[in-house]
């Protein structure tokens, strides 16, 4: 297992060379709750913080609408820490180079649920081999502990009213398993 505290200075990765800084994530140590993004985007980036932008603004309403849960209540973070060049998808050698530090993070988080958004969380999180697209809502294990993947949240500002609906009706499954 790795250490957490050497996880601001990874150097692991081509994605060192290119990045601002690390986002390792935030939120409270004993989380009932972790959502777990691809990787972090420019705002991230520079701010060293997940899910700060556009996008993040329209999780944190989701998740506080559907699950009755404000930012500090849950811990967020991504599979990849650092930020890929021009916001591209991370490639699988740096899924596989972070996985490490994602399963160190989650396993001394230890929460009641994992909420994974987008295709490259639902499937390092849960196993899945198909996308959000066919995956949504449905449950998933990471160990022992149960949680749900939804879209990421970038694609609803892009697809619009319809995914947004989607992602309520995937964070309504996980509303029962939130402690």
């Amino acid at each position: 297992m790795v250490d957490l505290a050497e996880l601001p200075y990874c150097m692991a990765c081509g994605l060192a060379a290119t990045r601002h800084r690390v986002v390792v994530g935030s939120g409270p140590s004993v989380p009932g709750l972790v959502v777990v993004g691809e990787a972090p985007g420019r705002s991230e980036d520079e701010g060293g913080e997940p899910f700060v932008g556009r996008s993040g603004q329209l999780l944190v309403r989701l998740i506080a609408e559907e699950l009755g849960l404000t930012r500090s209540q849950y811990f967020v973070t991504n599979v990849v820490k650092c930020r890929p060049p021009q916001n591209r998808t991370p490639r699988a050698s740096e899924v596989a180079t972070c996985r490490p530090w994602l399963d160190a993070q989650l396993t001394q988080l230890n929460p009641g649920a994992i909420l994974a958004v987008g295709n490259v969380a639902a499937r390092a999180v849960f196993g899945f081999a198909e996308g959000v697209s066919r995956t949504h809502g449905r449950l998933g294990h990471y160990g022992g502990v149960p949680g749900v993947a939804t879209y990421h949240p970038a694609a609803a500002l892009r697809g619009g009213p319809h995914v947004v609906t989607v992602m309520r009706a995937d964070l309504a499954v996980l509303r029962g398993l939130v402690a």
